[in-house]
C-alpha cells in the first residue's frame, strides 16, 4: 500500500488527469478537423480530375508516406504558434491525408449507377453527393473511421517528444522522480491500462451507435 500511495498520490493523480484531459482535446480536435478537411480531400480526389484533385493527390501521398513525428518536429520549431496549438495542428495535417483516403475508399464502394439513378431523378451532382453518396460513404468506412479514430489517441503520445505534456509526457516526468524500477513499472502499467479503457470505450460506443444505424431503414436509389 505504501508503494502505490507513493506512486498514486493526490498530486500525482491530478499531474497525471491534466495529461490525460490534454490527450483528450488534441486527439478531439484532431479527428473533428481531419474529419471535415479529409472529407473534402476525399471528394476532390475521386471526382475532380483537374489540378485540383491532382493536388489533393499531392498532399495526400506526401503525408501518408512520411512519419508522423517528423511533421511534429516540424511544425513545433518552425510555426511560431504555442505548442498546445502546434500538437494540434501537426496532428491534424497528418491525420486529414489518412482520413481522406478513408473517405475515398468509402465513395469507391458505393456503386456508379447510384449516380445514373440520381440523376434520373432530378437531382444535380452536389444534391447527389449530399442525400445520396456522402451518407453511404460515412455509413461503410465506420470501422477504419474508428480505427484511425484509435490510432489518433495513441499517436498523441508522439507530442512528448517536443515537450507537449499529454497524458504520456506527464507520466515521463513521473517516472523521472522514481527511483524503483517497480514504481516506473507500475506506473507503465497503469498508463497502458488507461489507453486501453478510453479506446475500448470509444470502440464500444461508435459499434453500438453503428448497430442502431443499421437498425432504420433508410430509403437509398437504386439502380432500375
Amino acid at each position: 500500500m505504501e508503494l502505490l500511495s507513493s506512486i498514486f498520490s493526490r498530486d500525482n493523480v491530478l499531474f497525471l488527469l491534466a495529461g490525460m484531459r490534454t490527450t483528450i482535446v488534441i486527439a478531439a480536435s484532431t479527428i473533428l478537423i481531419a474529419l471535415f478537411f479529409g472529407t473534402i480531400l476525399g471528394l476532390v480526389r475521386n471526382y475532380d480530375h483537374g489540378i485540383l484533385g491532382k493536388l489533393s493527390a499531392v498532399y495526400i501521398e506526401t503525408f501518408r508516406n512520411t512519419p508522423l513525428i517528423l511533421w511534429i518536429l516540424a511544425i513545433r520549431f518552425l510555426v511560431p504558434i504555442p505548442a498546445f496549438y502546434s500538437g494540434i495542428l501537426s496532428m491534424s495535417v497528418f491525420t486529414t491525408a489518412i482520413m481522406a483516403e478513408v473517405v475515398r475508399g468509402g465513395l469507391n464502394s458505393i456503386n456508379k449507377g447510384q449516380f445514373e439513378a440520381a440523376y434520373s431523378q432530378g437531382f444535380g451532382f452536389f444534391q447527389t453527393l449530399r442525400f445520396i453518396i456522402i451518407p453511404q460513404c460515412f455509413k461503410n468506412i465506420v470501422p477504419s473511421l474508428l480505427s484511425q479514430m484509435i490510432t489518433t489517441v495513441k499517436d498523441t503520445s508522439f507530442l512528448w517528444a517536443v515537450a507537449i505534456e499529454e497524458f504520456t509526457g506527464k507520466g515521463m516526468i513521473l517516472m523521472g522522480r522514481f527511483a524503483s524500477s517497480t514504481q516506473v513499472f507500475i506506473l507503465f502499467a497503469f498508463m497502458a491500462g488507461m489507453y486501453f479503457i478510453i479506446n475500448f470505450t470509444l470502440s464500444s460506443i461508435v459499434r453500438r451507435q453503428n448497430t442502431k444505424g443499421q437498425s432504420l431503414k433508410k430509403p437509398v436509389l437504386v439502380e432500375a
